[in-house]
Parts: C-alpha cells; sequence; structure tokens
C-alpha cells in the first residue's frame, strides 16, 4: 500500500498534472463564489472534457474543481450573508455578523484554516477508512438512517438561540414544505395547488437563497450602507487573517471533532451535504463553553461549520469508491466519470486500481492545501466587496442569485419561490423567528420520510428498538431538552395565567396566527390522502401545530421579564435603534419587494436576462439614485459579463418569454427570450 501511495502521489505531481489540478481548483473556486453553483454544476461542465485524458489526470481536474468549492463558499456567506451553497448556509450565522463589525479578515482566515484542516482530515480519513468502514457502512440500514435523521432535527433546540420553541414550530413548517410534492410511495400529489412547478417538491437551491439571502440585501437596500461601515472595517490584511488562523489553530480540537462528524456523515448515503454543516453547528453550541455569542459573530460557529463541510468531500468518496454507492448527486456525477474511464467501483478499487485510490487522495489533500493558500491570497480583493455602496452592491448581488436560484429546476417558479420565501424570512427576521430550523426540517423532510417508509415496512415498529437507533435517540434527548426545559417554565407560568385582560397583541403574535392558520389549512386538505402519504405530513402538521400554540400563548399571556431578551435575530439600524415592520422601515421594505415583484412580471414578457438588466438599471438610478450614466454602464457591464459566462460557457437554458412567443424570430436570433 505504501508503494503504491508513493507511485500515486509522483504522478500527480508530475507538471501537467499539476498543472490540471490546479486549473480545476481555480474553476472550483469561481463557482463558489456564485451562489447556487457548485461542485454539481461544475462536474457536468467539466466531465465530457474529461474523456480523452487518463484517469489520473481526469480525476485530477475534477476533484480538485469538486474539492474547493466548499472553500470559496466562505466568501460570499460572510461578507453577503448569501450562502455559495446550500452546504454553506450555517456560515452565515457568524461569518456575516463579523464582516458586519469589521472582523472578516478574521473570519476569513479562521475558515480557510479550517477548511484546510477539515479537508486533509477527510482526505486521510478516507485513505484509512476505506477497509475498516465497509462492514460497518453495510451494517447501517433503514432504522439507523433513520436515526441520524432524527439526530439532526434534535439540532433544532440548538440552532434556535432564545427562541426554542419558534424554533420547533419553523421546524416543523419545513417538514411540512418537504412534503409538498408527490409522494414517492403512492403517487399522490400533496399541495401542489394544481402546479406543474411542484410536482417534483420544491428545490432546495431557490428556498434556501430566499430565507437566507434576500432578507439581508432587502435590509442592507433600506439601511443604504455597505456591509461594512468604512475602508478601515474591511481591509483583509494579514495580520487580520493570522487571527482567525489562530483561532482555528487554538480551537483544533473542536475542528476535529466536526470534521469526524462532517467525514463520517458524509460517507453515509442519503443525508446530503445540506444536512451536515447543520449537525456540526449544533454540536459546537451543545459542547462548547460560553456560546451566547453563537449566531451572532462567534468565530466557533465559522469554524465547526465550515470544516465539517470540507472533510464531507473525503466521506463522499467512501461508499462511492469502495460500493459503487454515490453519497450525492456530485458523486452520482463522479461514478459517471469512473464508469467513463473503465473504472468500476468496488474491490478492483481497493486492490487492481488501488494507485488510482491514492492518486484521489492526494488530489483532495493537495487541492485543498492549493485552495486555502488561494483564497488566502486573493482575500483582499474578495473583502474590497464589504466597502461598495449598496446602490452599486444590491442590484448586481441580486442579479447572480438570482441566476443561481433559477438553477434549482430551471423554470420561473423558482424566481417566484425565491422572492416569496425572501418575504417570508425577512417577516422572520424581524419578528425574532430563528431561520435555521426551518431549513433544517426542509432539508431532512424527505428523507426522513423515505427511511420512516422504509423502516416500517421491513422491520414494522421493531426498528426503533435497534441498538444503534436506541443510543442515537439518547443523545437526541441530550441535545434537546435541556434549552427547551429552560423555555418551557415561561410557558407553563403563562397557561397559569390566561387572563385577556393581559393579553398582548402585535405583529409578532398576528405572524403565529398566520403560521397556525397555515398549519390548520394543511390538515384539512390531507384527509383525503392514502394513510401512507398522510402519516408523516400529519405527524409534521402536529409538531408545528402543537410548539406554535405554546409559542402563542407565551406571546399573549407571558411575563414580560421572563421572556427571552430581545428577538432573536432582529437587525439594528444604522442609527442605534432596532429596527421593525411598522412604520418606515416596513414600508421601504415593501418597496423593495415591490421591486422584486416588477421584475418577475417583466420577466415574464421581455424574458429573464434583459429584466436583470433593466433591474439592475432601475434599482440603482431610481431607487438607490446613483448617477444615470454609472447606473446604465453598470448594468451593461454585468449582462454583458452574465451573458459570456451563462450564455457562452455554461449554455444556460433561457426561460421562454411572451415576447419569444410573439416574436418566434427574436428567440431563434438571440436564444434568451
Amino acid at each position: 500500500m505504501l508503494e503504491a501511495g508513493l507511485h500515486a502521489l509522483a504522478l500527480i505531481m508530475e507538471p501537467a498534472r499539476l498543472l490540471i489540478m490546479t486549473a480545476g481548483v481555480v474553476i472550483g473556486l469561481a463557482l463558489g463564489v456564485i451562489p447556487g453553483l457548485g461542485g454539481v454544476v461544475g462536474l457536468a461542465i467539466l466531465i465530457p472534457f474529461t474523456y480523452h485524458l487518463d484517469a489520473f489526470s481526469a480525476f485530477a481536474l475534477l476533484l480538485g474543481m469538486a474539492s474547493v468549492t466548499t472553500i470559496s463558499d466562505l466568501i460570499p456567506a460572510v461578507l453577503f450573508g448569501v450562502p455559495g451553497t446550500v452546504g454553506a448556509a450555517a456560515s452565515v450565522l457568524d461569518g456575516h455578523p463579523m464582516a458586519k463589525r469589521g472582523e472578516a479578515a478574521r473570519a476569513f482566515g479562521a475558515g480557510y484554516g479550517a477548511s484546510l484542516i477539515g479537508g486533509i482530515f477527510g482526505a486521510l480519513l478516507l485513505a484509512l477508512a476505506i477497509p475498516v468502514l465497509r462492514p460497518i457502512v453495510l451494517y447501517l440500514a433503514s432504522p439507523e438512517l433513520l436515526s441520524f435523521c432524527i439526530f439532526g432535527l434534535s439540532m433544532v433546540s440548538v440552532l434556535s438561540g432564545k427562541a426554542p420553541l419558534k424554533g420547533l414550530t419553523a421546524a416543523g413548517l419545513g417538514l411540512m414544505l418537504a412534503m409538498i410534492g408527490g409522494d414517492a410511495q403512492t403517487g399522490t400529489l400533496r399541495w401542489t395547488f394544481g402546479s406543474l412547478y411542484l410536482w417534483d417538491h420544491l428545490p432546495l437551491v431557490p428556498f434556501t437563497l430566499g430565507i437566507f439571502a434576500i432578507p439581508e440585501l432587502v435590509d442592507m437596500a433600506i439601511a443604504r450602507t455597505s456591509i461594512a461601515s468604512n475602508a478601515k472595517d474591511a481591509k483583509i490584511d494579514f495580520a487580520g487573517q493570522w487571527l482567525g488562523l489562530r483561532d482555528a489553530l487554538d480551537n483544533w480540537w473542536l475542528i476535529l471533532r466536526c470534521s469526524t462528524l462532517g467525514a463520517f456523515l458524509g460517507a453515509v448515503p442519503g443525508l446530503g451535504a445540506a444536512v451536515i454543516d447543520w449537525i456540526a453547528y449544533g454540536h459546537a453550541v451543545r459542547t462548547e463553553k460560553n456560546t451566547e455569542n453563537f449566531g451572532r459573530g462567534d468565530v466557533r460557529g465559522v469554524i465547526a461549520a465550515i470544516s465539517s463541510d470540507n472533510a464531507k468531500e473525503g466521506g463522499h468518496l467512501v461508499p462511492t469508491i469502495a460500493f459503487g454507492v454515490p453519497a450525492g448527486a456530485s458523486m452520482a456525477l463522479l461514478l459517471s466519470a469512473f464508469l467513463m474511464h473503465g473504472l468500476v467501483p468496488g474491490p478492483e478499487m481497493l486492490t487492481k486500481h488501488l494507485d488510482v485510490t491514492y492518486s484521489i487522495i492526494w488530489t483532495l489533500t493537495l487541492s485543498h492545501v492549493i485552495g486555502a493558500v488561494v483564497c488566502l491570497a486573493c482575500s483582499g480583493l474578495f473583502a474590497r466587496l464589504a466597502v461598495v455602496r449598496a446602490g452599486v452592491l444590491v442590484p448586481l448581488v441580486i442579479m447572480v442569485i438570482s441566476l443561481g436560484a433559477f438553477e434549482g429546476s430551471q423554470s420561473w417558479g423558482d424566481l417566484y419561490s425565491m422572492v416569496f420565501f425572501g418575504a417570508i424570512g425577512w417577516i422572520m427576521k424581524h419578528l425574532g423567528w430563528p431561520r435555521p430550523p426551518l431549513i433544517l426540517g426542509f432539508v431532512l423532510g424527505s428523507i426522513f420520510e423515505r427511511y420512516f417508509f422504509i423502516s416500517s415496512q421491513i422491520y414494522g415498529a421493531a426498528w426503533a428498538v435497534r441498538p444503534v437507533v436506541l443510543a442515537v435517540f439518547v443523545g437526541a434527548a441530550w441535545v434537546i431538552l435541556p434549552p427547551l426545559k429552560k423555555h418551557l417554565a415561561v410557558t407553563i407560568a403563562a397557561f397559569r395565567k390566561l387572563q385577556f385582560g393581559a393579553l398582548r397583541f402585535g405583529t409578532d403574535t398576528a405572524f403565529s396566527l398566520a403560521l397556525i392558520a397555515v398549519i390548520l389549512v394543511g390538515f384539512s386538505t390531507c384527509f383525503a390522502w392514502p394513510p401512507a402519504a398522510r402519516f408523516v405530513p400529519i405527524a409534521a402538521m402536529t409538531i408545528a401545530l402543537f410548539f406554535a400554540v405554546l409559542n402563542l400563548v407565551t406571546e399573549l399571556f407571558g411575563d414580560p421579564a421572563m421572556m427571552p431578551t430581545g428577538p432573536a435575530e432582529a437587525p439594528s439600524l444604522p442609527d442605534g435603534t432596532t429596527a421593525t415592520l411598522t412604520g418606515g422601515f416596513g414600508i421601504v421594505g415593501l418597496r423593495i419587494f415591490g421591486w422584486f415583484v416588477g421584475f418577475l412580471i417583466l420577466g415574464a414578457v421581455i424574458g429573464l436576462l434583459p429584466s436583470l438588466a433593466l433591474l439592475v438599471f432601475l434599482l440603482m438610478w431610481l431607487e438607490f439614485s446613483e448617477r444615470f450614466t454609472n447606473a446604465a454602464v453598470t448594468s451593461g457591464i454585468a449582462t454583458v459579463a452574465v451573458y459570456l459566462v451563462f450564455d457562452r460557457i455554461f449554455a444556460f437554458p433561457w426561460p421562454q418569454s411572451l415576447i419569444g412567443d410573439l416574436i418566434p424570430v427574436l428567440r431563434d436570433i438571440t436564444g434568451l427570450v
């Protein structure tokens, strides 16, 4: 094995292959910066170009690209509060607040250091674990996978900050949203409301961008401020990044724990990248000391999320190489590359083609080193975006995330979903409703339902008493009960004083009532479904309704002195006052969302790219009062750049519009409408 490993290293270090791997790293870093794109898109683009390459060069290019998209994910997550991919969503919680208070350099340094250690750890685990983990992975059946989902859902309590009842309600709503679409067991269409777009479930990318990205952009547009208050705050110098690197080294034990979680969970087929960073983040909140600043700019939150996110890449490759079982969408594409080059995953990869396996391990290791060095060197350039005026930055980021959201299922419904859930996320943010539990429930919903159905069919009720399942259940109870117990005392006290004279009603209770109404409507429509199609949705709605009612009672009758101090995520305005949905702040917010609605209407008429170009121009000129020439030149340059990248390079499938239907020759000539 040592001989095969050294032979593989010599092959990878050949100048031509090293250059190919570096090219893949650069492509991966670029894709990671663009929200909505990532390893899956990059693999789909690059695999055809590896046809005439040997296996070592092909995987140097493919894995060089796929392994580093998670590193550059940190750039939009920290600077804009926009996850580059869904696997970077947890990095937003602490990374973006750090950038707002002028610590972007520290966040970058800590993130790159943690990603480097996590990535190398994942590669090392891959080297050691394939022979060892084979019997373990084969032992994990649907009950164990179901218990992992339940453990992931238990992280809701620690992701909810000071509002666990709201967090558990949001998680139940996320589970409900995951049930939208055709039921895999019976084919029943659930909550599609006659929309063909919803038949194949609600896409994750536009949902995530709506919940996390749009609220941050809207608040930035309302406040008319850049991300950092001045150029000094946004300066990414070596001292700032070195401080972050020292944070990563000081928290080496946290990195190793989260990397282990990421690598192990990455090796479990079906869990998905969007779950792993949340579980690692919840683990950090639950096990670290002095966690009151998590979610407000604690560097340990960045370290936990990014280290697990990078380590999962090595874990993903374990079942892919050893068993031919892809652990996710990107690994499914990589599996096709294996077959294209005459390699059959399984025992041969550990015997006959052991040198190829070790070349993959070396590629993962070297790619993370190159990616971290490139990001550290270029962070100063990226950080200049933090002091760009909101009137320039916000419209351009809206253009990019709109294109990223459209990648969800490549239909107008993706953009409608992004704007709709953007409004929901904005309201949740300003009313103190934690958003991570909503995402976690949505991500785990379909996985939970699939494994629950399989476990029940094969094992009956006995699935719940398998040893691993029981152990995971104990861990879930250990995670969820302590935070919930403290808050339930406030709710019990509120139940004891149900006196309507003490009733307190406001926008928060109105929103709670609206959510309860949505849940009740869901109940009223699901009883016509077959039992197999309605069991999990009813369970999700029951959870959501129970905690929503408890939260409503607490809001209406709870003692203000016992309530958590301040809303969980409500931001402060530049003048130091707290932003609320009432008054001028809410009116300006409605106007910003009005621009989004106008863009969707205009896009249906003239096409996506022309409407985005016009949106950027009008937002800069009319909403942000930028000079006419500046708005025209900026929107023109951005449109040309988007056209060259997305149309000429990525062959982007532009959606059809009314003008293209009326004037077919225009569609034939441009391909844009």
